[in-house]
């Protein structure tokens, strides 16, 4: 017999693979990513308490007004990681470094510095390092 392999069952035992080592404590809270065909959701989770800290998408109402300003960047900037590079023109990965930079700026009103990066079982490339990069870049360490 002839076994179907989807994917998002092969990600969820990728995450729960991951989420074996990984748990969010009251210092170091976890940043779990989810992304669907169009959207991006991230939330800084701590696991000790069981309850979100904070969260961000690219469904918030913040957004609205950058989705809209959102242009290719310029010739000359190669300041674009490897895991992401030649796609930085794709609207999505715009936004969801985007997302990633307004996640950060809230964990950082809340208190919030350092995270644990938890990927969701995706592979770390394009959205997802977006993201990551985003909220480094606003100032979260991990």
């Amino acid at each position: 017999m002839i076994k179907k392999q989807y994917a998002n069952q092969s990600r969820l035992r990728r995450h729960l693979r991951v989420r074996k080592r990984l748990t969010g404590t009251s210092e170091r809270p976890r940043l779990c990513v989810f992304r669907s065909g169009n959207q991006i959701y991230a939330q800084i989770v701590d696991d000790s308490q069981g309850r979100t800290l904070v969260s961000a998408s690219s469904r918030d109402a913040d957004l609205a007004t950058v989705k809209a300003t959102l242009k290719a960047p310029a010739e000359g900037e190669d300041a674009t990681p490897g895991a992401y590079r030649g796609i930085e023109a794709n609207r999505r990965v715009q936004v969801a470094y985007q997302v990633g930079s307004l996640l950060a700026e809230r964990a950082k009103a809340a208190g919030l510095t350092r995270v644990v990066f938890d990927r969701g079982g995706y592979i770390y490339h394009g959205r997802i390092a977006a993201l990551a990069d985003g909220a480094r870049k606003g100032g979260l360490d991990f």
